[in-house]
Formats: C-alpha cells, sequence, structure tokens
C-alpha cells in the first residue's frame, strides 16, 4: 500500500525520549497505577494516529512474546485481554489453559517508527490467574510482587543494572542455521575497545545506542568487548522490575536493528569456543530512600554489613539457583576458567574469577556485582533470585565462605541436580514452578551432546529457549 494514504504516529528521537523519561519518572517516584492508567488510557483515545499497542509478556524460560491489540479495542477492553496459555511453554496445562493480560500501565513506551513500525507504542503485561492474582511461572509478576513488599515492609528499593554482552555474526537468522553451516561468521576482529566509524560493529553499535536512548534507557557507555564481534551497551539503574523490562527490551532493539542491517545479535553465552564468552553481569544494590544501604565508608571494602550479608547469602545458595543464572546447555561453556570464567564461589573485589565482585564505589554507586549470569537466562528470574536469595537466604555456617575454594558447575546436568535437591529454590519459585522450569530444562539437555567437547554442537543452538522453534525441535 502507498504510504500516503496512512497517518501514523512517527515521533523523532528527541520527542521520544522526552516522552520516555517522562513515563520513567513517574514509575521512579511510584506514581498510584491507577493515576498512569487513566493518563495512558486519555492519550491512547485521543492520539488518532495510534494504530496498535503490542503487549509484551515472558514464559517462565525468559523468552518474549508479543500481542498486537488493535488501539480502539484495548482501550475499551484492555481489563479483559485473554490467552491460551497452553500454548506458553512452562504454562498451564492444555485443560487449564485460559489465562489473563493484565496491563503495567506504568511499563509504557514510546517507540521508533523506524525500528518497530509507525503507529505504535509498546507496554507490558502482567499474567492473570483464574482467581484474579499474580500467575506463579510469571516470574516478572512474581518480581514485581516480592518488589512491592521489600518497599511496604522495610522501604527498600531494589535496585540493579546489568552488562549485557552479546555477538554481532553477518548474515540474517545465523543462530538458526547453525545446524545446517555449524559456523559464525564474524563482522569485526578488532576487539576490545577497538572499532572504526563505519565499519558494521560500530555502525550497530551506533543505531542501538540512538534507539535505547529514545526510549529512555539513559546510556553510560557502549564499545565492542574482548571478543571479535562482541559488544556491550551499558545504560543506568533502575528499580528491578523496570530494569529486567529494559534486558527484554535490550535484546529486542539489538535483534531487530541486527536483523534489518542483514546480520544477527545473539545473546548465546558461548557462541564461539577459544574466545571470551558472552556474561550479563549484574550490579545490585538496596535503598531506602534516597541513602544507598550498601555504603558504608568504613565497612570491609567500603561496603556495609547489609551488604556483606547479602553476599554470604548469595554464595551460600550459589549451587543452589546456578540454572536460574546459567539456564541453558551452552552457558556452561562460558563458566570456563581460561576465559575470566566467574565460576569461583567467593567474593572479591580484584578477582574476576570470583562469583561476586566488589567494584569501587562511593555513596551513590557502591553495589555488588553478580557476574556468574548468562545473556540469555530469565531476567526476571535471575533479579528474583538474586534479591529474594540475597536479602532472605540462609547464611552459611562455613567460615570465611568469601575465601571458599568451590566452584559453579561446569555442566548443566549438574546444575539441575542441585537445582532439584535445593530447599532453598522449592521455596523460592513453590514446588510446581520449581519442577515445570527443571523439566524444561531437563528436555533441552537430554537433546544436547552430555559431553560439551571443543566445539560447539548444533543441538546446543536447535534445542535451546532463545533459538526455539517447533520445525526445528521436531528434528529430533
Amino acid at each position: 500500500m502507498a504510504s500516503e494514504y496512512r497517518d501514523f504516529l512517527e515521533l523523532s528521537y528527541a520527542e521520544l525520549e522526552d516522552l520516555n523519561l517522562k513515563a520513567k519518572e513517574q514509575r521512579q517516584k511510584r506514581v498510584a497505577p491507577e493515576v498512569i492508567r487513566e493518563e495512558r488510557l486519555k492519550y491512547l483515545a485521543g492520539e488518532p494516529r495510534i494504530k496498535a499497542v503490542t503487549v509484551m509478556f515472558s514464559d517462565l524460560e525468559g523468552r518474549l512474546h508479543m500481542l498486537d491489540y488493535d488501539k480502539k479495542f484495548i482501550v475499551k477492553s484492555w481489563d479483559n485481554l485473554t490467552f491460551d496459555g497452553s500454548s506458553i511453554r512452562g504454562f498451564t496445562a492444555q485443560k487449564e489453559s485460559d489465562l489473563r493480560l493484565g496491563i503495567d500501565w506504568a511499563a509504557f513506551y514510546w517507540v521508533p517508527a523506524d525500528v518497530f513500525g509507525p503507529g505504535k507504542v509498546v507496554v507490558f503485561g502482567d499474567v492473570i490467574d483464574k482467581n484474579g492474582g499474580t500467575y506463579s511461572a510469571d516470574i516478572r509478576g512474581v518480581l514485581k510482587q516480592f518488589s512491592n513488599e521489600m518497599f511496604a515492609k522495610h522501604g527498600y528499593t531494589l535496585n540493579a543494572a546489568n552488562e549485557i554482552e552479546g555477538f554481532l555474526f553477518d548474515g540474517v537468522d545465523a543462530e538458526r542455521k547453525y545446524h545446517e553451516t555449524s559456523a559464525f561468521e564474524y563482522v569485526n576482529t578488532g576487539g576490545y575497545y577497538h572499532s572504526l566509524p563505519g565499519d558494521p560493529l560500530r555502525e550497530f553499535i551506533d543505531a542501538t545506542a540512538e534507539v535505547q536512548r529514545a526510549m529512555g534507557f539513559q546510556n553510560e557507555k557502549d564499545h565492542p568487548e574482548v571478543a571479535p564481534s562482541q559488544f556491550e551497551i551499558n545504560y543506568g539503574y533502575g528499580e528491578v522490575v523496570a530494569a529486567a523490562d529494559q534486558i527484554q527490551l535490550y535484546k529486542l532493539i539489538c535483534r531487530t536493528v541486527a536483523t534489518q542491517m542483514g546480520m544477527t545479535a545473539s545473546f548465546l553465552p558461548k557462541p564461539v569456543v577459544g574466545v571470551n564468552g558472552s556474561g550479563m553481569h549484574t550490579n545490585v544494590s538496596v535503598s531506602k530512600g534516597s541513602k544507598n544501604l550498601f555504603w558504608d565508608p568504613k565497612g570491609e571494602e567500603k561496603i556495609s554489613h547489609l551488604a556483606w550479608q547479602f553476599v554470604d547469602r548469595i554464595l551460600t545458595h550459589g549451587l543452589d539457583i546456578c540454572l536460574t543464572m546459567n539456564s541453558s546447555v551452552n552457558a556452561y561453556r562460558r563458566l570456563d576458567p581460561h576465559f575470566e570464567a566467574p565460576n569461583q564461589l567467593n567474593a572479591s573485589a580484584v578477582n574476576r574469577g570470583a562469583m561476586v565482585r566488589i567494584p569501587i564505589g562511593n555513596e551513590r554507586s557502591a553495589r555488588t556485582e553478580v557476574r556468574a549470569v548468562a545473556p540469555d537466562a530469565n531476567p526476571y528470574l535471575v533479579l528474583y533470585a538474586i534479591f529474594r536469595t540475597g536479602l532472605e537466604g540462609d547464611t552459611s555456617k562455613v567460615k570465611n565462605l568469601r575465601d571458599a575454594k568451590r566452584f559453579l558447575p561446569d555442566n548443566i546436568y549438574t546444575a539441575i541436580d542441585d537445582f532439584r535437591k535445593s530447599a532453598w529454590t522449592t521455596k523460592l519459585l513453590g514446588g510446581d514452578v520449581k519442577e515445570r522450569y527443571a523439566e524444561l530444562k531437563q528436555a533441552s539437555a537430554d537433546r544436547c551432546p552430555r559431553l560439551l567437547g571443543t566445539i560447539v554442537k548444533p543441538a546446543e543452538l536447535q534445542f535451546h529457549h532463545e533459538i526455539y522453534n517447533q520445525l526445528l525441535w521436531n528434528k529430533f
């Protein structure tokens, strides 16, 4: 159809940034949900150039799902959006398939028309069970509920920022075609901080960073990473649910921009053996009002007793929650000590092999960094496991846990076993959801080679949750 017949919303990147930063400020200030809802509905009803609202939610493994609703329909029926949960991996059984989507109006984004299409806005949704409560397998909703409880009980705001690494490979759908090619082709071989203006990696990073800025990410820095064709685009702290939403948006933006440029953005932890893998270093802190509760200028490494308790609990339960942070067969290739792998169950200010690092900080930036996180993990599950474990988990009776010579598993089978045997993961997720998650991980593992070896096997990608495709899965 000729474009002159259409009149859909297309805003400049500067206009988008202004709108998204205002929405972000409302979210940070915890403006009442009903106030934001009425504001958004009024906006949608009064803006004729919007044709559709994309509602996004994530399944148990962290795969992002998107439904486009006609704008006029959603204005009238926003409180009655149903879908078939049995079609979503890790959700309901077929006999009890009806679920409802609730709109989280605070998580509303204006998006660039050249990336998402003209006339669209996006919003995150909450999955609601038949009784009207948070659906137990919707970990975003579980995380949101926990965050709200911590604020109501203690006045705590849970803060997170993630450093998400990825690879840029030549060709569209390079991951889905891996079972045919058994190879990835770099677009750049420059390495850490090295990329010339105009080369494909630099153009991709620049384009992606522009989209992030327009969507209110408040970027900090971006650069090529250590491995060839590897990138990282950093942005500011956020409240924990917003931070997890931004991880999903970050990966969506990267994949969309890469596809438009004829390339593939991959978040496999170790797509190529022999070079550094990709991580998702997760920086966390807890604040109360304007005070960072992790800061103590007189404390060890200048962090507080609360922060050290948080670290000790993470290390105590490191084996229990490893599967939540390293959820794929391929993730265990990354936990290799030859490539700065954070596989040691200890904490350090300087040792990059430690599971938890204590970065240099000040009153504003004091934090702990959980390094043993893969970029393909469910971000809501990662942050829920870290924060609930850090605040409510057990503390080990082992002396000098921070110097303990223990290691994370080097294969998914051991991680699944640790996860299944743990009493803490039952408390974390409940028995039913815990078993569903373990079964999904077991099913993928059973379709992959038990011994990783020295080359990445097609099955690692073919049956990987982020690459999931019915046609490929049915080839097993």
